[in-house]
Protein backbone atom coordinates (compact mmCIF):
# COMPACT_ATOMS: atom_id res chain seq x y z
CA UNK A 1 0.00 0.00 0.00
CA UNK A 2 1.45 3.42 -0.81
CA UNK A 3 1.56 5.67 1.84
CA UNK A 4 0.98 9.25 1.28
CA UNK A 5 2.25 12.56 3.07
CA UNK A 6 -0.51 15.22 4.02
CA UNK A 7 1.14 18.35 3.60
CA UNK A 8 0.91 19.70 7.20
CA UNK A 9 1.67 23.66 7.72
CA UNK A 10 3.74 22.71 10.48
CA UNK A 11 4.91 25.68 12.49
CA UNK A 12 8.48 24.94 13.80
CA UNK A 13 10.57 26.94 15.95
CA UNK A 14 13.72 27.43 14.59
CA UNK A 15 11.30 29.06 11.25
CA UNK A 16 10.09 31.45 14.18
CA UNK A 17 11.14 35.02 14.80
CA UNK A 18 13.76 34.67 18.28
CA UNK A 19 12.52 35.35 21.51
CA UNK A 20 14.16 37.68 23.57
CA UNK A 21 13.11 35.93 26.85
CA UNK A 22 12.95 31.81 25.64
CA UNK A 23 12.49 30.94 29.06
CA UNK A 24 9.38 32.10 28.93
CA UNK A 25 7.98 30.63 25.78
CA UNK A 26 5.52 31.62 22.75
CA UNK A 27 2.82 30.94 25.04
CA UNK A 28 3.67 33.88 27.23
CA UNK A 29 4.23 36.11 24.46
CA UNK A 30 0.93 35.17 22.82
CA UNK A 31 -0.34 36.61 26.19
CA UNK A 32 2.20 39.76 26.34
CA UNK A 33 0.01 40.59 22.34
CA UNK A 34 -3.27 39.73 23.35
CA UNK A 35 -2.77 42.26 26.81
CA UNK A 36 -1.23 44.97 24.13
CA UNK A 37 -4.44 44.99 22.57
CA UNK A 38 -6.50 45.59 24.84
CA UNK A 39 -7.85 48.98 24.96
CA UNK A 40 -8.60 49.10 28.59
CA UNK A 41 -5.79 50.25 30.58
CA UNK A 42 -7.38 49.12 33.98
CA UNK A 43 -8.08 45.59 32.32
CA UNK A 44 -4.52 45.40 30.32
CA UNK A 45 -2.85 46.33 33.98
CA UNK A 46 -4.54 43.34 35.76
CA UNK A 47 -3.52 40.96 32.84
CA UNK A 48 0.02 42.33 33.19
CA UNK A 49 -0.31 40.80 37.26
CA UNK A 50 -1.56 37.51 35.82
CA UNK A 51 1.06 37.02 32.93
CA UNK A 52 3.26 37.43 36.25
CA UNK A 53 2.27 34.54 38.54
CA UNK A 54 2.72 32.61 35.02
CA UNK A 55 6.15 33.88 34.37
CA UNK A 56 7.03 33.32 38.01
CA UNK A 57 5.63 29.53 37.86
CA UNK A 58 7.54 28.93 34.72
CA UNK A 59 10.84 30.45 35.40
CA UNK A 60 10.77 29.55 39.66
CA UNK A 61 14.34 30.02 39.77
CA UNK A 62 14.09 34.22 39.51
CA UNK A 63 12.79 33.67 43.20
CA UNK A 64 16.52 33.20 43.96
CA UNK A 65 17.29 36.91 42.89
CA UNK A 66 17.35 39.70 45.44
CA UNK A 67 14.07 42.08 44.61
CA UNK A 68 12.89 38.92 41.90
CA UNK A 69 9.06 40.76 41.26
CA UNK A 70 10.94 43.27 40.23
CA UNK A 71 13.57 41.78 37.85
CA UNK A 72 9.96 39.31 36.42
CA UNK A 73 8.04 43.09 35.53
CA UNK A 74 11.50 43.94 34.10
CA UNK A 75 11.17 41.14 31.77
CA UNK A 76 7.58 41.59 31.12
CA UNK A 77 8.60 44.82 28.96
CA UNK A 78 11.36 42.93 27.84
CA UNK A 79 9.08 40.34 26.43
CA UNK A 80 6.51 43.25 25.04
CA UNK A 81 9.41 45.36 23.18
CA UNK A 82 9.37 48.00 25.75
CA UNK A 83 6.31 48.88 24.85
CA UNK A 84 3.84 48.73 27.15
CA UNK A 85 1.17 50.86 29.06
CA UNK A 86 0.35 49.48 32.20
CA UNK A 87 0.07 50.57 35.86
CA UNK A 88 3.39 48.95 37.10
CA UNK A 89 4.84 48.57 40.38
CA UNK A 90 8.17 49.59 39.17
CA UNK A 91 9.49 52.42 36.47
CA UNK A 92 9.54 50.83 33.40
CA UNK A 93 12.85 49.68 32.38
CA UNK A 94 15.04 52.13 29.51
CA UNK A 95 15.65 49.54 26.56
CA UNK A 96 19.09 51.38 25.80
CA UNK A 97 20.55 50.35 29.96
CA UNK A 98 18.72 46.88 29.52
CA UNK A 99 20.92 45.72 26.44
CA UNK A 100 24.22 47.60 27.57
CA UNK A 101 26.97 45.10 27.45
CA UNK A 102 29.03 44.29 30.69
CA UNK A 103 32.17 46.05 30.76
CA UNK A 104 34.88 43.49 30.10
CA UNK A 105 36.77 42.69 33.25
CA UNK A 106 40.74 42.29 32.36
CA UNK A 107 42.79 39.54 32.53
CA UNK A 108 45.42 39.61 35.02
CA UNK A 109 48.75 39.35 33.03
CA UNK A 110 49.22 38.06 29.73
CA UNK A 111 48.78 34.36 28.58
CA UNK A 112 50.68 31.91 29.85
CA UNK A 113 53.48 30.48 27.38
CA UNK A 114 53.58 26.72 28.67
CA UNK A 115 50.76 26.09 30.95
CA UNK A 116 52.44 22.53 32.15
CA UNK A 117 55.01 25.11 34.04
CA UNK A 118 53.28 27.65 35.14
CA UNK A 119 53.59 31.58 35.38
CA UNK A 120 55.72 31.04 38.30
CA UNK A 121 58.20 29.45 36.13
CA UNK A 122 57.57 32.80 33.66
CA UNK A 123 58.62 34.78 36.30
CA UNK A 124 61.43 33.21 37.28
CA UNK A 125 62.91 33.32 34.05
CA UNK A 126 62.15 36.96 33.83
CA UNK A 127 63.72 37.62 37.00
CA UNK A 128 66.94 35.36 35.76
CA UNK A 129 67.21 37.65 32.11
CA UNK A 130 68.05 40.44 34.66
CA UNK A 131 70.60 38.89 36.31
CA UNK A 132 74.45 39.17 35.72
CA UNK A 133 76.14 35.99 34.95
CA UNK A 134 78.05 34.19 37.53
CA UNK A 135 78.33 30.42 39.23
CA UNK A 136 75.31 31.56 41.65
CA UNK A 137 73.33 32.12 38.11
CA UNK A 138 74.52 29.15 36.61
CA UNK A 139 73.25 27.54 39.76
CA UNK A 140 69.77 29.02 39.83
CA UNK A 141 69.43 27.98 36.19
CA UNK A 142 70.17 24.52 37.12
CA UNK A 143 67.51 24.12 40.19
CA UNK A 144 65.11 25.73 37.73
CA UNK A 145 65.61 23.13 35.31
CA UNK A 146 65.19 20.38 37.46
CA UNK A 147 62.41 21.48 38.73
CA UNK A 148 60.81 22.37 35.06
CA UNK A 149 61.30 18.76 34.39
CA UNK A 150 59.65 17.39 37.33
CA UNK A 151 56.64 19.55 35.75
CA UNK A 152 56.96 18.23 32.42
CA UNK A 153 56.81 14.96 33.72
CA UNK A 154 53.74 15.27 36.10
CA UNK A 155 52.03 15.84 32.92
CA UNK A 156 53.17 14.40 29.91
CA UNK A 157 54.48 10.79 32.10
CA UNK A 158 57.35 10.38 29.49
CA UNK A 159 61.13 10.43 29.67
CA UNK A 160 62.28 14.28 28.84
CA UNK A 161 65.90 15.13 27.76
CA UNK A 162 68.35 18.32 29.18
CA UNK A 163 68.46 19.30 26.16
CA UNK A 164 64.37 19.55 25.77
CA UNK A 165 64.30 21.41 28.70
CA UNK A 166 67.12 24.03 28.31
CA UNK A 167 65.31 24.55 24.51
CA UNK A 168 62.21 25.23 26.98
CA UNK A 169 63.85 27.70 29.04
CA UNK A 170 65.64 29.86 26.17
CA UNK A 171 62.31 29.89 24.51
CA UNK A 172 60.56 31.20 27.06
CA UNK A 173 62.90 34.02 28.04
CA UNK A 174 62.25 34.63 24.59
CA UNK A 175 66.26 33.53 23.99
CA UNK A 176 66.92 36.44 26.60
CA UNK A 177 68.67 33.46 28.74
CA UNK A 178 70.94 31.47 27.62
CA UNK A 179 71.70 28.29 29.46
CA UNK A 180 75.31 27.82 30.21
CA UNK A 181 77.15 25.14 28.30
CA UNK A 182 78.30 21.82 29.59
CA UNK A 183 75.41 21.99 32.93
CA UNK A 184 73.91 18.63 33.30
CA UNK A 185 71.43 17.48 35.95
CA UNK A 186 70.97 14.95 38.09
CA UNK A 187 69.65 11.28 36.66
CA UNK A 188 66.08 10.88 37.84
CA UNK A 189 65.51 7.22 39.43
CA UNK A 190 62.87 4.89 37.26
CA UNK A 191 60.96 4.90 40.05
CA UNK A 192 60.74 8.51 41.00
CA UNK A 193 57.36 9.73 41.54
CA UNK A 194 56.34 13.53 41.06
CA UNK A 195 53.26 15.13 42.73
CA UNK A 196 50.96 17.54 40.98
CA UNK A 197 51.34 21.32 41.73
CA UNK A 198 50.39 22.23 45.19
CA UNK A 199 51.37 18.63 47.12
CA UNK A 200 54.72 19.72 48.31
CA UNK A 201 57.07 18.91 45.64
CA UNK A 202 60.67 19.72 47.11
CA UNK A 203 62.74 21.74 44.20
CA UNK A 204 65.99 20.34 42.69
CA UNK A 205 65.67 16.84 44.71
CA UNK A 206 63.99 14.91 41.89
CA UNK A 207 61.97 13.03 43.85
CA UNK A 208 64.44 12.46 46.52
CA UNK A 209 62.02 11.49 49.28
CA UNK A 210 60.02 8.87 47.52
CA UNK A 211 63.75 7.29 46.64
CA UNK A 212 64.14 7.33 50.90
CA UNK A 213 60.65 5.68 51.75
CA UNK A 214 60.47 2.87 49.20
CA UNK A 215 64.14 2.29 50.23
CA UNK A 216 63.55 2.10 54.09
CA UNK A 217 60.01 0.23 53.26
CA UNK A 218 62.50 -2.39 51.49
CA UNK A 219 64.20 -2.69 54.74
CA UNK A 220 61.16 -3.57 56.68
CA UNK A 221 60.87 -6.90 58.07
Amino acid sequence: MEQTTNNIGLDYNTEREKLDMPEYGRNVLKMVELMKAEPDKEKRTRQARAIIKVMELLNPQVRQLDNFDHKLWDHLYMIAGYDLDVDSPYPAPVEEEMKTRPVPIPMKGEKIKATHYGRNIEKIIGLLCNEPDSEVKTEMIRSLAIYMRQQYLIWNKDSVSDETIFKDIEKLSEHKLKVPEGIRLNQINQEAQFNRPGLNINVGQGGGKNRGFRKNKGKRK
